[in-house]
């Protein structure tokens, strides 16, 4: 069975991709800071009769990294690393003139210096594998300058730049940025608190990030709605 790792993966986007890699017989590692969330998560994947290894800490500490990716060699290597664990760097979003330092830092760590960090533990593996692919998880942020989204747009731009890096410097490697678009999630929730307008829920935008893996397209910069239009 193909093994991916998840980042981030207790809630929203993330858990809601392991359920679908799960369904499809994937066996799965499980990365979350919140020990409990995540066991509760990877305890409802047990309908799908896969391999679930839930390993708690924090990417921006390069020991857990290395669990992480340990965790999947022992269930045979790893063909998928989904970097979908994200800080804000100030909750809520703030202007850059109120931007402290340590927030953007923090952005920067978790959202880009954790993510090269596990793509580097993992490329022995994933160059091992037939179809080894990594997708960073983006935003539109990242491209599009929206007031108080600054620091996070930033560390989101500098992202998609790594891994359209890394799609050259691996050729054979899948390397693919993904703009979901507006999700309903605690992270959109804590950045913008009191906002009541509807968003969608983070499983209706799996099927772009599966048809991906279906369609294995060139490395590159993909939204969630022009491969939901491919399908």
């Amino acid at each position: 069975m193909p093994v991916a790792i998840i980042t981030g993966a207790s809630k929203g986007l993330g858990r809601a991709l392991g359920a679908a890699l799960a369904e499809r017989g994937w066996d799965l590692v499980l990365d979350a800071r919140g020990a409990g969330d995540l066991k509760e998560a990877a305890r409802a994947l047990d309908v799908y009769g896969t391999r679930v290894e839930a390993v708690a800490g924090d990417v921006t500490d390069a020991g857990h990294r290395t669990e992480l990716v340990a965790a999947a060699r022992e269930l045979g290597g790893v063909d998928l690393l989904v970097n979908n664990a994200s800080a804000l760097g100030a909750e809520p979003l703030v202007r850059l003139e109120d931007l402290a330092p340590a927030g953007l830092w923090r952005a920067f760590e978790v959202n880009v210096v954790a993510a090269l960090g596990l793509v580097r533990e993992a490329l022995p593996s994933l160059r091992a594998s037939e179809a080894g692919a990594v997708i960073a998880v983006s935003s539109d942020a990242a491209v599009e300058a929206y007031e108080t989204w600054g620091g996070y747009g930033a560390s989101k731009a500098a992202l998609d730049r790594l891994a359209a890096v890394l799609g050259v410097e691996e050729p054979g490697l899948r390397v693919w940025a993904v703009d979901p678009g507006d999700m309903a999630t605690d992270l959109y929730a804590a950045a913008v608190p009191g906002d009541g307008d509807p968003r969608p829920a983070p499983e209706s935008v799996v099927p772009a990030f599966l048809a991906l893996l279906d369609q294995r397209p060139a490395s590159g910069r993909y939204t969630a709605a022009s491969l939901r239009e491919g399908l």
